[in-house]
């Protein structure tokens, strides 16, 4: 039988690992899944830049950063990360929390680890936010709409979000 899997804050020892999972789920959810046509280069300079072993390790470090992974048997299907805001709203501020990613890898699709992760988080960020929540999410993602919206996220604005010189239609979500 499979064992369930395991939610823990991530650790240093986790990076390498974190960026292969990033790296496979950013291109497997909007490469494969949404097929959105970011240039070689540029697609290949924000996975670099986002998900090399380096980049990792430096965000885990980051002052006010929360992660966590899901992990079955020492491999990791999924992880949630939190900081301080970084998402351009008006009423936004560096001292609200704000969800960066949840992902979830393709093989660990269905099994709810995304609502937990998100439950874990969430429940991490009230503790740590003078504000309200953030959330900056593909305009095109539907499901990822849907799971905020079940959770009290509303639509606040919306911005670019940067892959390479590609410019992605973002939406930004709040709660409170």
């Amino acid at each position: 039988t499979m064992t369930e899997p395991l939610i823990r804050p991530a650790v240093d020892a986790d990076a390498a690992a974190l960026g292969v999972l990033g790296r496979q789920t950013f291109l497997d959810t909007f490469v494969e899944g949404f097929g959105i046509p970011y240039p070689a280069g540029d697609l290949a300079r924000f996975l670099d830049a986002s998900f090399s072993p380096e980049a990792i390790r430096a965000k885990l470090q980051e002052p006010g950063a929360a992660w966590w992974v899901a992990e079955r048997d020492g491999a990791l299907l999924a992880f949630a990360n939190t900081g301080p805001n970084t998402l351009p709203h008006p009423d936004a501020r560096p001292s609200h929390a704000e969800l960066r990613r949840l992902y979830v890898s393709k093989a660990a699709q269905g099994l709810g680890l995304g609502t937990k992760l998100l439950m874990v988080a969430l429940e991490w960020m009230e503790a740590n936010t003078d504000g309200p929540l953030w959330i900056g999410v593909w305009s095109g993602n539907a499901k990822a709409k849907k799971l905020y919206a079940a959770y009290g996220f509303e639509v606040a604005g919306e911005y670019q979000y940067p892959v390479g010189a590609w410019m992605d239609d973002e939406f930004i979500l709040r709660r409170g």
